[in-house]
């Protein structure tokens, strides 16, 4: 692959992608009840990979300018100019049409609008909207983060239900703990340029405080899933088990915050991740089983 392609690749921020998709399938088998066609599973992935890759493309146009103030986005391609922004506009708008297209001609329509609606919210809401003027921004505009399992759950069904906002819901509330903690790290970062991230404009206790608040808002929609989707006793299990476990690093990281000491906010900015996947794991068990 030449340089040129990686870097259409790298605008695409394909890792982050992978967070995404994480929740997709395990939506699609609890709409079904099972296991989906594998036609439809690979066409959702394929239509999903490239909607979240056009939002990131045109996120990465929008922001290029902050991208080389931050020490960890100096690598992007439009800060390397191994692509022009003209080129990088043009492959995410490329992008979102196809992938809408996608969606629409093999999936069904309701998918493919909630995936240009995904699109649009990320682009316009966050990125241009709330990103750069206020410290909620990841609350409101991380919502975009969430409609993988919506458009996962219509791929399915053509509709969406209470168990797919739980679904939503879930994700929403994720959402703050795993960025805020990220945000901690790189707080100088978002300073330089002139992001205010909560842990920018906001002490650390009020940020870690901020993230049990959201973490225990996350925990308690994911339990309230058990009886609305009728999951049985193997997920509810699961979702107090690993709640319980994030909960707890959620409290460590006030208390270490609050004695002054390190906070280890990156420890839990991995263990979101996990949480994340385990949750959707036991989602997926019960849905076939």
């Amino acid at each position: 692959m030449n340089a040129k392609a990686r870097a259409y690749v790298a605008l695409m921020k394909l890792r982050v992608v992978e967070l995404l998709l994480i929740t997709t399938v395990p939506a699609m088998m609890l709409a079904k009840r099972g296991m989906p066609s594998v036609w439809l599973i690979v066409v959702t992935l394929v239509a999903g990979t490239l909607s979240a890759g056009s939002a990131n493309t045109i996120n990465c146009y929008v922001d290029r300018d902050i991208d080389q103030v931050m020490g960890r986005t100096r690598k992007r391609p439009l800060v390397r100019a191994t692509v022009t922004p003209t080129e990088a506009l043009v492959f995410g708008i490329l992008l979102g049409i196809v992938s809408t297209l996608m969606f629409g001609l093999l999936v069904n329509w309701p998918s493919a609008l909630l995936s240009l609606g995904a699109i649009s919210f990320y682009v316009f809401v966050y990125t241009l909207g709330l990103k750069r003027r206020t410290p909620s921004n990841i609350v409101i505009g991380g919502a975009a983060g969430c409609f993988p399992v919506l458009i996962g759950w219509s791929a399915v069904t053509g509709s969406l239900s209470w168990s797919a906002a739980l679904l939503f819901a879930i994700v929403f509330f994720w959402t703050p703990p795993h960025f805020w903690a990220l945000a901690m790290k790189f707080r100088d970062d978002y300073a330089a340029a002139g992001i205010p991230m909560l842990p920018v404009v906001a002490s650390p206790e009020t940020v870690t405080r901020r993230i049990l608040f959201y973490a225990y808002g996350m925990v308690a929609v994911s339990l309230v899933l058990a009886p609305v989707a009728h999951t049985g006793w193997f997920y509810l299990a699961s979702a107090i088990a690993v709640g319980g476990w994030f909960l707890v690093e959620a409290h460590r990281i006030v208390r270490r915050t609050a004695r002054g000491e390190d906070p280890r906010a990156m420890h839990l900015f991995h263990m979101s991740i996990t949480y994340l996947t385990l949750l959707f794991t036991a989602i997926a068990i019960v849905a076939v089983v």
